[in-house]
């Protein structure tokens, strides 16, 4: 489906031929809740096209990823000296976490819980969500500190700037939603183990949510198919990542 459509308008000269949008273009659309034009902007973005020209390269007997090949350092890095692409990229991950539905169709999830951390949570899209729909649960925001400074909080909504590879603030739940896909299965586990040491036994209520897109291809249509493939290849291009 394309981007417009063509349809026919009333006007007081008749008749006329004119556009309208399509679901797709309504993507792109501000006003709506579904809008994804933040992260169509991260993806031409001239940063992310000198990363995907590089891939070739990235094969040729390096172990570096396509982005560290292009700019010289990894992209975490990179964020944190070009304030400007670091902006841009947060904005992008933020329209991609609207949790309106999710909140709605897997609440038993989050219920009984008392506090949540999100973690990687960025300018906190997704907590305020989580705390709006359970005001008992206290929600924190982990993220760089660069990132969350200033950020307005509420009655159980808290930023806290950290490395989520050092420590994870204490919590029931450990929210980690497109976080693992980012890194090795070593650095994963690094994290998880993390998430482990925050959160009290499973007995006592402790869980770690994990959203990411799952690669196992089986009952998939076409369109769901082809965009989890983009995305597996666009992890392995920015930093060395996958989906599984």
């Amino acid at each position: 489906m394309g981007f417009f459509a063509t349809a026919k308008i009333n006007t007081n000269e008749g008749d006329l031929e004119g556009y309208v949008l399509t679901p797709s273009s309504r993507l792109l659309v501000k006003s709506e809740i579904t809008n994804f034009s933040p992260f169509v902007r991260a993806m031409v973005d001239p940063v992310m096209v000198t990363t995907w020209q590089s891939l070739g390269d990235s094969f040729r007997g390096s172990e570096k990823t396509a982005f560290e090949t292009a700019h010289g350092v990894e992209m975490w890095e990179f964020c944190d000296q070009n304030p400007k692409f670091s902006c841009t990229f947060s904005e992008a991950m933020a329209s991609d976490s609207t949790m309106n539905h999710v909140v709605g169709e897997c609440m038993e999830v989050f219920q009984g819980l008392n506090s949540l951390v999100d973690v990687g949570g960025g300018t906190g899209t997704i907590a305020p969500i989580i705390s709006g729909a359970f005001p008992r649960i206290k929600c924190t925001v982990l993220d760089l500190p660069q990132i969350v400074a200033n950020l307005p909080e509420s009655g159980n909504l808290s930023y806290v700037g950290g490395d989520m590879f050092e420590s994870i603030p204490s919590a029931e739940a450990i929210l980690l939603k497109w976080i693992l896909h980012n890194w090795s299965d070593e650095d994963c586990v690094k994290k998880l183990k993390r998430c482990k040491e925050a959160i009290p036994s499973k007995d006592n209520g402790g869980k770690v949510i994990i959203m990411d897109t799952m690669m196992d291809g089986e009952g998939d249509e076409h369109d769901a198919a082809e965009a989890k493939l983009i995305l597996d290849v666009t992890m392995m291009v920015m930093a060395g990542g996958r989906e599984e």
